[in-house]
């Protein structure tokens, strides 16, 4: 499915966030606080659009996803980033190999959200941090109804408009609302390993930043 929406990933993000979606990625890098000769891990990583900061701040970074397609897309667009092919729940890394690992809008697409939570533990060095950045629950109720509605009847028109793959986007929509709040990714993260699990929402919810800790 993501291999079909690979061309046009990065546009069709920005069109359906209204803009927004650049804003998040610079608060992923904030939060990342990525520095020179530091190991990070960009997970789901896609094209790897998500990566460049960290690779800005002199960090190497690893972009990985499931997608074939979306790995050619981005290797095309940036041949010297080390584009790896991996599964989040069988990550092909060492134990303790990063100093930071994040995933941004991929977390809600593996099958088994608590098997890749562990998995970016094994793989991330104590004292290592890991920030997820995902789409949540707004936290105003009227809002709330507004975004809902917006899911599922603006959205899949939107996306048939500007997506080789749209129905890609109807399976967004339906896997949001499914997804769990705030509280209950945090109580998974911690069920995984990590502390210091906080987090902070974004466009009022729409999206949250979690952050945690291996000790």
């Amino acid at each position: 499915m993501f291999d079909d929406v690979a061309a046009n990933y990065d546009l069709t993000n920005d069109v359906l966030s209204l803009g927004q979606a650049r804003q998040w990625r610079r608060e992923v890098a904030r939060a990342v606080d990525a520095r020179p000769a530091q190991k990070i891990l960009d997970l789901a990583a896609g094209t790897a659009t998500s990566s460049q900061p960290f690779a800005r701040a002199g960090a190497y970074v690893v972009p990985c996803d499931f997608s074939i397609g979306m790995l050619r897309v981005g290797k095309a667009r940036h041949p010297w980033m080390p584009f790896t092919a991996g599964d989040g729940t069988r990550l092909p890394f060492k134990d303790e190999t990063f100093d930071a690992v994040t995933i941004s809008f991929g977390l809600r697409n593996i099958q088994d959200t608590g098997a890749a939570l562990a998995e970016l533990y094994r793989v991330t060095k104590p004292g290592g941090r890991v920030v997820i950045c995902e789409f949540s629950q707004p936290t105003w109720a009227p809002f709330r109804t507004v975004y809902t509605e917006y899911l599922m009847r603006a959205l899949p028109p939107v996306a048939r408009a500007v997506s080789s793959n749209p129905d890609a986007y109807v399976y967004l929509a339906e896997s949001i609302r499914a997804w769990p709040d705030q509280a209950g990714l945090a109580t998974l993260l911690q069920k995984a390993g990590w502390s210091d699990v906080a987090w902070r929402n974004l466009t009022g919810g729409v999206v949250a930043l979690h952050r945690g800790v291996r000790v």
